[in-house]
């Protein structure tokens, strides 16, 4: 009996319950996308990400007062068109401008592996800036090729191809939007032609990419001339038919020659909302592109149909409107383009372009992008005036080393020259004050032996002077009876001072010229002898004033009394 019992069913997995709300959270989950919008400052970029996001247009800031973030970030919710049930979840990046300080953040937030197959990038140029066009487009396409590079694992190369299938699929499958129903049949009875001559070359990663020239409005502003408003085109004169019309019409066909490299649409927007609202629709057509039918689910000798996009794109394509130009990726190619005007070779454009990306030398031998696009628009932009050459001053040491030998050469510019004669030489004995005509010594003796001719047999010591004007008082001190003038001679007031010698001659007087450098050694003995004279004589006279005060001395006038 119990063999025959049938084997019980395999054991439930002990995450059931798990896996059950798993299944039914990612049923119910809300898809999230995200746009990566670059551009220059001052371009457009907060009205469009306003625009994206269905949000208010952001209040007219001065240029001054802006402040931009390193990485701008946003979000909104999408719904639908009752406004009840959230569709998907918008996110939007912002870069404030190319420097690399900037750009290379966006691989943190947005890593590649991860967010290739939900993400647009929105390129975003000014029209009040037109000659900066390709220059622009080069820096931004080329960090979007290097940005899918991402970190080279195997699960990005599997993403990259799947996207690239995708964007492929899309540009085989575009029809133009028409007011008949689409079939109800999931097949199409007809065989896929190839991408025509200079379509998707590029971007290897199939990354959904949007050019966006922001105000258009100011292309047909209402100024004569442009050039002296905001926009810059030159001094070209505008009206229907003019160099004005043909000039930005070239510009439409080298940008849309380029767009279509990238498998790129190219929009035209305004202030109005009507042109962003068209932007905002084909964000999110793109954002959802459905993946590239599987060959296997089509019959045989039939063509798989793409899924439907749940945001379809309604809008047809327009390419005469300067101000509202639409032209969405798969529309475009090298025969609209050249309708447009005649005379532009998309395939000089292609090759040019295909230049400036291999960096090479520009030896003026090949075709440059924007060598060429120079020729078209003029660079009118504002130049800030070149800066003032640098100023490397004179080392120190030199500075002075050439002043002193330029100033050697002159006497006048030697300092000491205001303390000499200038019938003197130069005098390497005796420097300063005492090398001048008015101190040196032989002036001095000379000076010394008139005093003493003056004076003649006055008997008077000038060095004695300050004592025998106190001697009164320190004899009156002492209480003696000796006359105040014993010993000592006060001279009368007519009389004139004079230096008394004693047994020893005074030198002879030296000459008034400044002795050479040979009789150095002479003149300083002969200030030496000047001074111990002076000296001696001191110490004569203090010896006499000694010996008269003492006792005998005293006695002696006693006695004579």
């Amino acid at each position: 009996m119990e063999n025959s019992r049938p084997s019980s069913p395999d054991a439930p997995p002990q995450d059931l319950w798990s896996s059950i709300l798993d299944s039914v959270s990612s049923s119910r989950s809300i898809p999230s996308k995200q746009v990566i919008v670059l551009g220059e400052p001052s371009s457009g970029k907060s009205t469009l990400v306003s625009a994206l996001l269905n949000k208010p247009p952001p209040e007219e800031i001065k240029e001054d007062q802006r402040t931009d973030f390193a990485l701008g970030y946003d979000w909104a919710d999408v719904r639908d068109d009752a406004e009840e049930d959230t569709l998907a979840r918008l996110a939007v990046y912002t870069v404030p401008s190319s420097a690399p300080a900037y750009t290379s953040l966006l691989p943190y937030f947005v890593p590649p592996r991860t967010a290739l197959q939900h993400t647009l990038v929105v390129v975003v140029l000014d029209w009040t800036r037109p000659w900066s066009f390709i220059q622009e487009l080069e820096i931004w396409l080329q960090w979007v090729e290097n940005w899918v590079k991402g970190d080279g694992s195997r699960e990005l190369d599997i993403a990259k191809e799947e996207n690239r299938e995708r964007l492929q699929a899309h540009w085989q499958y575009y029809a133009e939007p028409s007011s008949e129903p689409l079939p109800a049949t999931s097949t199409v009875s007809s065989t896929l032609l190839p991408l025509g001559p200079g379509t998707l070359t590029h971007n290897s990663a199939g990354v959904p990419i949007v050019v966006v020239c922001t105000k258009a409005d100011l292309i047909d502003e209402g100024n004569d001339i442009i050039g002296s408003g905001p926009s810059g085109m030159g001094g070209m004169v505008k009206g229907k038919g003019s160099e004005w019309e043909e000039r930005t019409d070239s510009i439409m066909q080298v940008l849309r020659a380029i767009c279509l490299k990238y498998g790129a649409g190219m929009f035209y927007t305004t202030p109005q909302p009507a042109t962003l609202q068209v932007l905002r629709q084909y964000a999110l057509h793109t954002l959802f592109m459905p993946p590239a039918p599987s060959p296997a689910a089509a019959a045989p000798g039939e063509v798989a149909a793409p899924p439907r996009n749940p945001f379809p794109f309604q809008h047809k394509p327009n390419a005469l409107d300067r101000d509202r130009i639409v032209i969405p990726a798969g529309w475009d190619s090298w025969g609209k383009i050249a309708v447009l005007r005649d005379g532009f070779d998309a395939k000089l454009w292609g090759e040019a372009w295909e230049n400036d990306l291999e960096n090479s030398e520009d030896d003026g031998s090949e075709a440059r992008a924007q060598r060429l696009y120079a020729t078209l628009v003029p660079d009118l932009s504002r130049k800030p005036p070149p800066l003032p050459p640098l100023n490397n001053p004179t080392p120190e040491q030199v500075f002075l080393a050439k002043n002193y030998d330029e100033n050697a050469k002159k006497p006048d510019r030697d300092p000491r020259g205001a303390f000499r004669n200038p019938n003197e030489t130069a005098s390497a004995g005796i420097v300063g004050p005492m090398g001048s005509s008015s101190f040196n010594l032989p002036n001095v003796e000379r000076a010394l032996t008139e005093m003493e001719s003056v004076a003649g047999g006055a008997g008077v010591n000038p060095l004695s002077v300050s004592a025998t004007r106190d001697a009164p008082r320190a004899l009156s001190g002492r209480g003696g009876t000796r006359p105040p003038n014993a010993g000592l001679s006060i001279p009368t007031g007519g009389a004139s001072l004079a230096l008394g010698r004693s047994a020893a001659p005074s030198p002879a007087p030296m000459s008034a010229t400044t002795p050479n450098s040979a009789d150095d050694q002479s003149q300083h003995q002969a200030l030496k002898a000047f001074f111990d004279n002076l000296i001696n004589k001191r110490s004569t006279r203090v010896d006499d004033r000694a010996a008269a005060k003492s006792p005998d001395a005293e006695n002696g006038v006693d006695e004579g009394s």
